[in-house]
């Protein structure tokens, strides 16, 4: 899109509170949405900058790669394209061929406790995974939430082809609800993880407790040096309950996060800072506190899963049962966004890119809050603009 129908489409929005959504089409504009007051300026200030996305994307729904899934969470794409999803209540880590779909049993990762919204969670490869092989993975234990890495060897025999897991971090508070459990390497291959705070939200605000955080740490989960504080893992704080992390082209850190009963967050992460939970439910006047880029209201978001595609961040929602697209200008938004897929698969939990437009979508029917469809849960294979 051309920089004046950028700028006159924000002058006539004035980005407040966008109202009259009807999502005729592939996609369409929030029916309550409030978003950043203005675009991301150029240096010179004014119109946003020209590597801002267009104001109007598109999904294609390309395939169902496959079908009949128990309460898939995360998801990880190997070398060869194929994918590894986990079963949140199994405890599984299952591999899906990315051409037909099969799935075959990697294993069952021993420790897993599943209840509530606990239980295996995000799963995320190592940055060194064609010489380790090492597959990390978040889950819940009768005491706590942990992240741990096991050796996937596809020589052993189906079901049996995880190694013992290695924790390298321990001592997440667990809960009934508000667990986390996203993973993700960044671009400095450091490991990225969000919790939640367990239905207590005093504990995003106390900076000893690793709850209602996002967490950074070497693979071998050790502080990292540039982190807030030089013996801690916390990188932000204040948060309700983070399950989606994803980097931009400037390596700009995008977390989603549940609000309560207002509004639901997209959130730009910088280190050290605050982002308001439990004092604050979305945008405020609070000295200190940081402000979301974009809010829905919970009915038509709780979001879960994100990743970044062609210029826009990707926000795959539960009880909102659509896919939002967020166009990005640096720091802030393009344009308002844009809701797909409203209502045609129900729950949507995972959302990963692979490149080239192309997105895997996970639905999530099957965690007992949704109303299961005949083949749910299933991947789905998307193109995205």
């Amino acid at each position: 899109m051309r920089r004046s129908a950028v700028t006159a489409l924000w002058a006539t929005a004035a980005l407040v509170v966008v109202t009259g959504c009807s999502s005729g089409g592939d996609g369409s504009l929030p029916g309550a949405v409030r978003t950043a007051s203005s675009p991301a300026a150029s240096p010179e200030g004014g119109a946003p900058s020209p590597s801002a996305a267009p104001a109007k994307g598109s999904v294609k729904v390309v395939s169902t790669l496959t079908e009949g899934l128990n309460s898939p969470w995360g998801l990880a794409a190997l070398p060869d394209g194929d994918l590894l999803v986990s079963s949140r209540d199994e405890g599984t880590i299952t591999r899906v061929d990315a051409e037909n779909g099969k799935k075959t049993l990697v294993s069952t990762v021993p420790g897993v406790s599943a209840s509530g919204e606990g239980g295996l969670l995000g799963i995320a490869l190592s940055p060194t995974y064609g010489a380790d092989h090492l597959v990390y993975a978040y889950f819940t234990t009768e005491s706590d939430n942990r992240i741990a890495r096991m050796l996937y060897d596809e020589k052993k025999p189906v079901g049996q082809q995880m190694g013992a897991p290695d924790t390298v971090l321990r001592g997440i508070p667990k809960g009934t609800i508000h667990n986390g459990g996203r993973i993700a390497f960044g671009p400095d291959k450091m490991l990225y993880a969000g919790t939640g705070e367990t239905g207590d939200g005093q504990l995003a605000q106390d900076r000893k407790s690793l709850a209602g955080k996002i967490l950074r740490m070497t693979p071998d989960g050790q502080p990292v040096h540039g982190n807030p504080e030089a013996d801690s893992v916390v990188y932000s704080y204040g948060h309700r309950n983070v399950e989606g992390l994803a980097w931009d082209s400037g390596k700009r850190l995008w977390a989603s996060e549940f609000g309560q009963d207002k509004w639901d967050e997209l959130n730009l992460i910088e280190p050290g800072k605050n982002y308001g939970w439990p004092d604050v439910e979305g945008k405020s006047d609070r000295p200190g506190l940081v402000n979301p880029v974009a809010e829905w209201p919970p009915s038509e978001a709780s979001p879960s899963g994100i990743a970044f595609a062609e210029g826009s961040i990707w926000l795959a929602t539960l009880r909102g049962e659509r896919l939002w697209r967020a166009p990005l200008a640096g720091r802030e938004l393009a344009a308002p966004p844009e809701a797909f897929l409203e209502g045609k698969y129900g729950r949507l939990r995972t959302v990963l890119s692979v490149g080239g437009g192309k997105v895997w979508l996970v639905t999530n029917n099957t965690d007992g809050r949704g109303t299961p469809r005949p083949g749910d849960d299933r991947i789905l294979q998307l193109e995205v603009a």
